[in-house]
């Protein structure tokens, strides 16, 4: 309006053509932008950003070098889908496609809610200490003789479960076995507090406090086997023990003895026999034993003494992992013997990459075992659970 209060109304102003130009003028830009608004946030949809609009030509080929617009990144067929949808990725989100009506979808993606804590299962972590000593329920079968392994529901094997792990590296592996566990009490606890922890321990089916002893090897970071006495040639003469397997058994009685010796303790990755050259050398009477221990998940050792052991034709028939043990260790109960014979493992292992060896709970085999260790690891030996052995030969 300006300052001078005396000018007559209407006169000072802009022609009222100008005027009317520059309001056009804004109402034009304004458009503009707007329309340019509009375009952006359609390219923003439409771009390949993993959200973009397919067209669902419905009863038409796609185009060559383009996708078929029925099929969605998660493999659905979305050539009949009319209205809203929603579903959920494998990766967890759920999804949610919408039709414009015209052919096109909008698809929406948006986090799955989460309810309730998020569980780790320490079971799972082998050969950690503080679940080492106890069993996993899941792995477990309540059967007439007793608690029994089995493989989980998820397919996780006992053998699996209570492995001791190991480093993965290709260089030369030794598995050691001590066996005889649970029959002195002296005996297995100088092995468990002295040896190195990857010692495998076996445990006679006959020894006492078995649960206990198997507690204190676990915690102490040992793998452990279960060994089931077996009929030797000269048997009655030669007599492994109470509940031993016989050939001139049936099959039933058999098993439930192998049940029987199972039961007697858990968190054993496989069994081992004790003595055995007859009842290992009788196809008939080996194979039914060998299916069971290979239904539940569990690896089996063969001591190697017996050139006429049928385990590696039959395990193979009925997929059980197995391997036979290179050398027994303490054929002369002396310390300096057995060092000579852990020398010959050492050997095959930088040979053929791995060997296993088996020696008795006595003072002189643990003393030895103990020594060789440290000068084994010095020379790049690592020693190892037998099951990391056992899962590696049973590898095609």
């Amino acid at each position: 309006m300006g300052t001078d209060l005396h000018a007559p109304l209407g006169q000072g102003r802009p022609p009222k053509t100008k005027r009317s130009w520059r309001g056009y003028k804004a109402v034009l830009c304004g458009s503009v932008v707007l329309v340019g608004i509009i375009g952006l946030s359609i390219y923003v949809i439409q771009e390949d950003d993993g959200l973009r609009q397919v067209a669902a030509n419905v009863g038409q080929a796609p185009s060559e070098g383009k996708s078929d617009p029925s099929k969605e990144a998660d493999g659905a067929d979305r050539s009949t889908q009319t209205g809203a949808s929603s579903e959920r990725s494998a990766s967890g989100a759920n999804i949610e496609r919408m039709s414009t009506g015209d052919g096109n979808y909008v698809t929406k993606y948006t986090p799955r809610d989460r309810t309730g804590p998020l569980v780790i299962d320490a079971q799972r972590m082998g050969q950690d200490p503080r679940v080492a000593g106890q069993p996993n329920p899941d792995l477990l079968e309540d059967t007439d003789a007793g608690k029994l392994p089995i493989i989980g529901a998820d397919g996780l094997r006992p053998m699996d479960q209570y492995a001791r792990p190991w480093s993965g590296e290709r260089g030369a592996r030794v598995a050691i076995v001590i066996s005889g566990l649970g029959l002195s009490q002296t005996g297995s606890q100088k092995a468990i507090q002295q040896l190195p922890t990857g010692v495998t321990l076996a445990f006679a089916a006959s020894g006492n406090s078995l649960q206990r002893w198997m507690q204190e090897a676990r915690r102490k970071g040992h793998e452990i086997l279960l060994q089931v006495p077996f009929e030797p040639f000269d048997y009655p003469a030669n007599d492994p023990g109470p509940s031993t397997l016989l050939t001139a058994s049936s099959a039933k009685d058999n098993l439930a003895r192998l049940h029987q010796a199972m039961a007697r303790v858990t968190n054993y990755t496989g069994i081992l026999n004790y003595q055995g050259a007859r009842y290992l050398s009788d196809e008939k009477a080996l194979r039914p034993v060998l299916q069971d221990v290979a239904k539940r998940g569990l690896l089996f050792l063969d001591d190697g003494t017996s050139s006429l052991s049928k385990t590696n034709s039959i395990a193979d028939a009925v997929e059980l992992p197995h391997a036979f043990a290179d050398v027994v260790l303490d054929g002369q109960v002396q310390t300096q013997a057995i060092l000579g014979k852990l020398d010959e493992l050492g050997r095959i292992a930088d040979r053929q990459g791995t060997a296993i060896g088996i020696a008795a709970a006595y003072d002189e085999s643990i003393d030895a075992v103990r020594q060789w260790s440290e000068e084994a690891t010095q020379r790049g030996i690592e020693i190892v659970g037998v099951s990391a052995i056992v899962r590696d030969k049973s590898q095609p």
